[in-house]
């Protein structure tokens, strides 16, 4: 088990030296995060301390989705103080609070244990408020007591929920009834199963909350707004990451609890947040609102398509968005040159090999993340709609199915209208004005648009379809 944590532990070491050198190896102690990963694969599940933590298939591939995703971030910050003006003390904490944010991340994604799952993810969530208080602006700070504020009625929620289902099963169960695995097991032997049921409604709400679903849909943005760009990549392509672990172990009990309950108050929530998202998108005006409300939409998505049965749809998607909806943040700080978030024009001015290259990659992030073949999201929407459409005609949820895809398109239609027209924006409007690149954004960007199309492999498509 400690093998997962070497890694953070070394990065938050380093930060203690020179940063303007050590910020150079940074990316290569991350890369340590790989091999406890890859070393596991094909071994089944493994369990630590008594089962309190557990290696699956489905921990593996969220957790080797957030490697590469810290991988980039860290390369990215290599030339963080060419864009925005940081202090070598603020770039330590960044670093530091980095390394624990990722021991939280890990301990919430191999949890086994609803306890537990909730320390780390505690853990990294105030890691995080330091990080967005790494910008000295006082809009930076404010944002930062609004996120412990909001984070804190979120964390709160799902802490109340786990003791609500903890009392649920324990009078059968025991003591181990605190384990997600046991609790999957057994879940028909849960008599009083109003208490789970009630215990995962709060669960998912401070779950919801935390991804910015309704009626929270903006403190999300402007976190992401007054925070450095490589945070808001954090908290779109990391942080979602252990919170969507946990709604998909929640709400698999919860399908075998009753299922009509979990589909019901599923779709209805995320429909009623993507109702709201899709017009606040249309509104937007900045490049890290726009991607932040977006990320919102895709999490909302992968929730439908996780609870009406397509997991293999839900999994794609959720892979897909880990690694472009970063890449998108990790280019705001070239896109808005010398802190001027101008949309027209921004894709404009690149003349270097390095900058064209840049430009052409963020081309392909803007037209991937709204589903235009042959992104992986365009196969995910196809695999998902196709997986309600099974459900509605093996069930009686068929009317609820149906307005659900009606919905869903017409919402989808709506974001997709947007980024077209910011994307034409980004390429033919404004004036053109030459902006700088460095190798390493750009090296991030790389890796980030490799892994997205390596999910379309043959390999990947059958890992996916055996977690599901």
């Amino acid at each position: 088990m400690f093998s997962f944590l070497l890694a953070p532990f070394l990065i938050f070491a380093a930060s203690f030296f020179d940063i303007k050198r050590v910020k150079f190896i940074m990316p290569f102690l991350a890369v340590l995060m790989f091999f406890p990963i890859y070393f596991s694969f094909g071994k089944g599940d493994i369990s630590y301390y008594n089962g309190l933590f557990i290696v699956d298939n489905l921990a593996r591939y969220i957790l080797l989705t957030s490697v590469v995703v810290g991988v980039s971030i860290t390369l990215a910050l290599m030339s963080l103080d060419k864009h925005v003006n940081i202090s070598i003390k603020a770039y330590k904490n960044f670093y530091r609070f980095f390394a624990t944010f990722w021991i939280g991340l890990s301990i919430s994604i191999l949890s086994n244990s609803m306890g537990i799952y909730w320390i780390g993810l505690e853990l990294a969530t105030l890691s995080t408020v330091y990080m967005i208080k790494t910008n000295a602006t006082p809009f930076a700070h404010k944002e930062a007591w609004n996120y412990m504020i909001v984070g804190a009625i979120a964390i709160s929620l799902i802490l109340f929920g786990i003791i609500l289902i903890y009392a649920g099963a324990k009078p059968v169960m025991g003591e181990d009834a605190i384990k997600f695995s046991v609790l999957l097991q057994n879940v028909h032997k849960i008599k009083q199963s109003y208490l789970f049921e009630l215990g995962f409604a709060f669960v998912a709400v401070g779950m919801f909350v935390k991804m910015g679903f309704f009626p929270m849909n903006l403190w999300l943005a402007n976190i992401e707004r007054a925070s450095f760009y490589p945070v808001a990549a954090l908290f779109s392509g990391i942080l979602e990451s252990a919170i969507m672990i946990g709604f998909f172990r929640f709400s698999l009990i919860a399908k075998e609890v009753n299922y009509s309950h979990l589909i019901g108050f599923s779709l209805l929530y995320s429909l009623l947040t993507l109702l709201v998202v899709s017009f606040l998108l249309y509104r937007v005006k900045d490049f890290m609102r726009l991607f932040s409300l977006s990320g919102v939409e895709h999490m909302a998505i992968i929730s439908i398509f996780w609870v009406s049965g397509a997991h293999f749809a839900a999994l794609l998607h959720f892979g897909a968005h880990a690694f472009l909806k970063p890449a998108l943040f990790i280019s705001t700080g070239v896109l808005e040159s010398g802190g001027k978030y101008h949309i027209a024009g921004s894709l404009r001015g690149y003349k270097t090999i390095t900058g064209k290259i840049f430009a052409f990659i963020v081309s392909f992030l803007m037209l991937g993340i709204i589903s235009l073949p042959p992104s992986p999201m365009f196969f995910s929407e196809l695999y998902g709609f196709g997986g309600m459409i099974k459900l509605a005609k093996s069930s009686h949820h068929l009317l609820l199915m149906i307005g659900a895809i009606l919905l869903l398109l017409f919402f989808l239609a709506i974001i997709f209208y947007k980024f077209i027209e910011v994307y034409q924006s980004m390429k033919y409007d404004g004036v053109e004005v030459e902006k700088k690149v460095y190798f390493s954004e750009t090296i991030s960007l790389v890796v980030l648009s490799v892994a997205t199309i390596s999910l379309l492999l043959p390999k990947v498509f059958g890992f996916l379809e055996g977690i599901g």
